[in-house]
C-alpha cells in the first residue's frame, strides 16, 4: 500500500512526551522568609483589631437602639406638651385681639 500525506509525517514526527515539571524548590532567603513572617504577622494584628471594633461598635449600636426605644414616650410626652403649649398660644392669641379690639373700640 501507499502511505498518504498524513502517514508520512505521523511517521517523521518522533512522538514528544512532555515530563511533568518537577516541583521546584522554594529558595527562601532569611530576609525573605522574616519579611513574610512579619507580613503576616501584621495582617493577624489587623484582623484582630478590626474584629474588636466591630465587636465594640456591634455593641453601642445595641446600647442606642435601647436608648432610642427608652426615648419613645418621652417623644410621646413632649409631642402632647408641645400640641398643648400651641392650643394655649392660640387661646391666648385670640383674647389679646380681642382686648386690642376693645381698646381701637374705646379710642373711637
Amino acid at each position: 500500500m501507499s502511505q498518504t500525506f498524513w502517514e508520512s509525517e505521523v511517521e517523521e514526527t518522533p512522538l514528544q512526551v512532555e515530563k511533568p515539571a518537577e516541583p521546584e524548590a522554594l529558595a527562601l532567603s532569611a530576609d525573605d522568609f522574616s519579611a513574610l513572617e512579619e507580613r503576616i504577622r501584621r495582617a493577624v494584628e489587623l484582623v484582630k483589631r478590626e474584629r474588636q471594633a466591630r465587636v465594640e461598635a456591634e455593641a453601642r449600636a445595641v446600647k442606642a437602639e435601647a436608648q432610642l426605644n427608652g426615648q419613645g414616650p418621652l417623644v410621646d410626652k413632649l409631642k402632647e406638651e408641645v400640641r398643648a403649649l400651641r392650643a394655649e398660644r392660640d387661646h391666648v392669641r385670640q383674647r389679646v385681639e380681642r382686648l386690642l379690639a376693645q381698646l381701637d373700640a374705646l379710642e373711637l
